[in-house]
């Protein structure tokens, strides 16, 4: 039978290569991102790269973490800041001016206009302070 063959050890060693293959696929994954995540590079520069390292998969991601590896968490670093940021300015963009003080001149012009009573400016006055 066909599958009396397939021992234990063949298992094991099965599953060292494919994760050793799936570590590769994800650190190659990681090189074209980086590669393409910095702008010193020009885009001659980045096609050459890109060429090297499909022609020669294993050499040119080893080259590639030799020369270029050390600035790669720096950009990573660089690109989540700047994603923090404009999430951060995105959140505050929508939220508006949200301080107590802005709040209570906002309702003080509603009042003003007529829209709400002045029960109602009181109770979310209350609210807002409280």
């Amino acid at each position: 039978m066909v599958l009396a063959e397939i021992t234990f050890g063949h298992i094991i060693w099965s599953m060292i290569w494919f994760f050793f293959l799936f570590m590769f696929i994800w650190i190659f994954i990681g090189v074209i991102a980086d590669l393409f995540r910095d702008h010193e590079i020009s885009g001659f520069g980045k096609a050459a790269w890109v060429v090297f390292l499909i022609i020669f998969p294993f050499l040119g991601t080893l080259i590639y973490l030799i020369f270029r590896g050390g600035g790669m968490a720096a950009r990573s670093a660089r690109a989540q800041s700047e994603a923090q940021r404009q999430f951060n300015e995105y959140i505050r963009e929508q939220a508006g001016d949200a301080s107590p003080a802005a709040e209570i001149e906002r309702l003080a012009a509603l009042r003003d206009n007529g829209t709400i009573d002045d029960s109602e400016y009181e109770k979310l006055k209350a609210k807002v302070v409280g």
